[in-house]
């Protein structure tokens, strides 16, 4: 299993744990689908912060990063490697990559 499976898996739980949604297949569009709300997406960010131990400001915020359970693994990978945070070309382009929207 690689790096990002385990991590949408771990999202997948958190999708049911803490905001009480059936966890969507890796590339479904969580805005478009009406799948997150916007106090959804704060509790996300908080337990994104709780789970994978990083912040994020909304300076550095974007919403493209978070649009998919893909996306958000890449970005939860790229945060806790030890690397710069990723900017949006950055994860766009890795999410394309894998096939991701």
């Amino acid at each position: 299993m690689t790096d990002e499976n385990a991590i949408i898996e771990r999202l997948s739980a958190l999708f049911v744990e803490s905001l009480h949604i059936e966890a969507p297949s890796a590339d479904t569009d969580l805005f478009e689908t009406g799948i997150l709300d916007s106090l959804q997406l704060v509790e996300l960010l908080l337990q994104l912060e709780r789970r994978f131990g990083f912040r994020t400001t909304i300076e550095n915020l974007d919403l493209d990063n978070l649009r998919t359970l893909g996306r958000i693994a890449l970005l939860v990978a790229a945060r806790t490697s030890g690397a710069a945070p990723f900017g949006q070309r950055e994860v766009v382009k890795l999410a394309s990559r894998r096939g991701l929207r």
